[in-house]
């Protein structure tokens, strides 16, 4: 319902004109009257709104979790990233030391492996998986 809404000014002068020949023995009447087709209004505005916010969360649902933002998917990783270099230093000492260049190797060919497989989690081209359908949704 907007502000300034058309119906409701014809029906508000309406009441007034109506009013003004009955006299104000009949004023409450008309004024219930009027408050009624306004309460009607405002359910059906609130009936429209919530229809369409549902029929949205269902339109999010029906499609899966919603992708992460450019920003959160960005963050994430970047986040991820640090966490493995920083824990990088003593895995890559432990591994150097234990089993020389060898396991260094080893070591950091599964660092690359964990951020490949975490980056690839949000690739915006990897097909999404079928889910089954609930009992709880229509």
């Amino acid at each position: 319902m907007e502000a300034r809404d058309p119906e409701l000014k014809k029906e508000l002068d309406a009441t007034l004109q109506a009013r003004r020949e009955l006299g104000p023995e009949y004023e409450s009447a008309l004024i219930e009257s009027f408050l009624e087709k306004v309460e009607r209004r405002l359910d059906s505005t609130t009936d429209r709104r919530v229809r369409r916010r549902l029929a949205e969360q269902q339109m999010v649902v029906a499609r899966g979790a919603r992708s992460p933002s450019p920003a959160e998917g960005f963050g994430e990783r970047f986040g991820f990233g640090v966490i493995s270099l920083i824990l990088a230093i003593p895995l890559s000492a432990i591994a150097a030391v234990q089993t020389g260049f060898k396991g260094l190797v080893v070591c950091w060919l599964g660092i690359v492996a964990v951020n490949t497989v975490h980056a690839a989690r949000q690739w915006p081209w990897r097909p999404r998986g079928h889910r089954e359908a609930s009992d709880w949704e229509d």
